[in-house]
């Protein structure tokens, strides 16, 4: 069974492809899109500050945007935000469309379907993001750097991550981790802070959020394939959901963390 699929199954009770509740993602989104936008640097307070926001014209990307739920959820409410999606799977970029479209997003949500390494702009944009995709760069420095590229004078980043909240013993080696893929929350800050990078807010997902998004994950994939026995697919996607579901209770569960951070360049490192 294609992986593309078996992603977009699970996650179709879990849009946000990351351990993120909507509060958090509703929270975290605010802040990057309040954060570096202004042209001076200057941020307004209370009220003013929303407004600006709402109404303001404010170009975001997101690399590796799936069906583009970060950038749907960026759009609602803020009249003034244009949004930019990459995806490399195109047929999970024309889902995305044909929802954007349904839901009146069409003329303000633009996605393209190739390789996010390879994505070129004719502008720079206010915020980029890349939640829960550092993998498609080869790790969170390259896509750091990918963000970079792309990424306003004074602008706002927001990158989601993994991290070990504990050293990962054998059972989640099992689940298919490698014990260097990772580091501890403490070296994985002080790294992209070592890149040039300051962080201005963060969110720690909690195991709460972590269960969630697993029950979801390996739920939705589980509800499809007994929901569809006659399909090809069928007996695959309940072995995926089980193997997946097995990984996460038996090995990695409490141990690999996520954290999300909005970040601004640090003035005198910028590269």
């Amino acid at each position: 069974m294609d992986r593309r699929r078996i992603s977009a199954l699970a996650h179709a009770d879990h849009p946000i492809a990351a351990p993120l509740s909507d509060t958090s993602v509703a929270r975290l989104l605010d802040r990057a899109l309040r954060d570096g936008t202004e042209p001076d640097g200057a941020v307004p307070d209370g009220a003013e500050r929303d407004r600006d926001v709402r109404d303001r014209d404010v170009r975001i990307l997101d690399l590796g945007c799936g069906e583009a739920a970060w950038l749907v959820r960026a759009v609602e409410g803020r009249p003034g935000v244009r949004a930019h999606g990459v995806d490399l799977d195109a047929g999970t970029v024309a889902r995305a469309r044909d929802g954007i479209a349904a839901r009146g997003f069409g003329d303000r949500v633009t996605l393209y379907a190739q390789d996010a390494r390879a994505f070129v702009a004719e502008e720079p944009f206010d915020v980029v993001l890349c939640v829960g995709a550092a993998h498609a760069f080869g790790g969170l420095l390259p896509t750091l750097e990918a963000v970079r590229r792309h990424l306003a004078p004074g602008g706002t980043a927001l990158i989601g991550d993994a991290f070990w909240e504990r050293e990962p013993r054998q059972g989640t080696l099992d689940a298919g981790f490698e014990a260097d893929d990772y580091t501890d929350l403490g070296t994985t800050v002080d790294r992209i802070v070592a890149d040039g990078w300051t962080p201005v807010y963060g969110h720690i997902s909690t195991t709460e959020e972590w269960d969630e998004y697993e029950w979801s994950w390996t739920g939705s994939l589980s509800r499809w394939a007994l929901d569809h026995p006659d399909d090809p697919d069928s007996g695959e996607a309940l072995r995926a959901a089980a193997e997946h579901r097995s990984g996460w209770l038996h090995g990695y569960r409490r141990t690999l963390g996520f954290v999300t951070l909005v970040l601004r360049r640090t003035p005198g490192r910028v590269r």
